[in-house]
């Protein structure tokens, strides 16, 4: 494997830590054009289909390319805001908002930066730029409260391939879940709160999270364990009952059986049962996205109604609220102890420099 070229380094250089967010991706726009790239990168990832390659490649590129494209972007035009994917924006805006919280909680100049396991910014492109602005230990945060190998372990994957083509590599420290945090689940319960105080409490609660194929969970996927104790932590702060809130999976794709209950068939089955007010938030996602905006807040709301549903609520993921940008801090400051004590001060980076000038090192 060819290495990629080190960036140009000077004695007395700031050594710095930085944090570096990762989300799933976004296509560059809401077009067929952009679709199929988007689509055949994140389709081709052996962690998101776990089928023989050979007959994998005949399926994706005779079929699923062809057609799929021009329904996703179809899809996307439905959601996509002036300044671009809701997923993207959602996720420069945490980023910048948690950076400048950090700023604020450590002395340390901690470098935050975002990229996507699918799409751009990618982790190569982004990985890069921290190393040349002096990172030389990145903590890798994944917005995935769940694990889940096709998710928070493709992201992972994409953070070790870049460090194989680094002569001099950075330290890594990575975070595999959060969905037990009492910072996460507090967020989560204010935010449903919040609208609850402002419309009353509905009749049910839907929480869906993303599905994934049922044969990972007797793989040994723990994503599944997970999304169910999020689920029952949530009730627990909201003061539920078991026959209060549903907790299902979405956005099934071919035919293998996925986790179930599916939230297309929870929502069909309390339509029927003429529930008149149902509320869905989407605990698994912390950003509102292409899953959520467009597949449960438009989709989902026209199988409930059309099944027979009365009032159909969507609560909007954390995206910004400062419980969810205060908790993103917290995670990465526990995960961030040791580190930020070996910071140089502008003070001792001066000092080495004279020193490394005096002995001649820069000359």
């Amino acid at each position: 494997m060819s290495m990629s070229p080190e960036p140009t380094y000077q004695h007395g250089t700031a050594s710095r830590t930085g944090v570096l967010l990762i989300n799933l991706g976004t296509p560059d726009a809401p077009t067929k054009q952009a679709l199929r790239p988007y689509l055949k990168e994140f389709l081709s990832n052996s962690r998101v289909i776990e089928i023989p390659p050979w007959v994998w490649w005949l399926i994706l590129n005779g079929i699923i390319l062809n057609i799929r494209p021009k329904k996703s972007a179809e899809k996307y035009a439905l959601v996509w805001t002036p300044e671009g994917s809701p997923l993207k924006v959602h996720t420069e805006r945490q980023t910048k908002l948690l950076s400048e919280l950090l700023g604020q909680r450590t002395q340390s100049p901690l470098l935050v930066e975002y990229a996507m396991s699918i799409g751009n910014p990618s982790i190569a492109e982004i990985m890069n730029r921290m190393k040349k602005q002096g990172c030389q230990r990145i903590l890798v945060l994944p917005l995935y409260p769940q694990y889940a190998a096709s998710s928070t372990a493709a992201a992972l994957d994409g953070v070790f391939a870049q460090l194989g083509k680094m002569r001099n590599a950075p330290a890594i420290r990575t975070i595999k879940h959060y969905h037990d945090h009492p910072g996460y689940i507090a967020a989560l319960a204010k935010n449903i709160s919040d609208h609850w105080a402002e419309t009353g409490r509905p009749n049910k609660l839907v929480m869906s999270f993303h599905g994934v194929p049922r044969f990972t969970l007797d793989k040994g996927d723990p994503y599944h364990c997970e999304c169910q104790k999020t689920g029952r932590l949530l009730a627990e702060a909201l003061g539920l009952d078991t026959n209060q809130y549903q907790i299902c999976f979405q956005s099934r794709f071919g035919r293998t059986e996925w986790l179930r209950p599916y939230t297309a068939e929870i929502l069909k089955q309390l339509g029927q049962e003429n529930t008149k007010r149902l509320d869905i938030v989407c605990p698994g996602f912390v950003s509102d996205c292409l899953e959520t905006l467009e597949e449960i807040a438009i989709e989902g709301r026209a199988i409930f109604i059309q099944a027979g549903g009365g009032e159909f609520n969507y609560i909007s993921c954390l995206n910004e609220r400062n419980e969810w940008i205060q908790t993103l801090a917290d995670i990465a400051l526990d995960n961030l102890q040791g580190w930020l004590d070996q910071e140089q001060s502008e003070e001792e980076m001066q000092q080495s420099r004279q020193l490394s000038l005096g002995m001649g090192a820069l000359e």
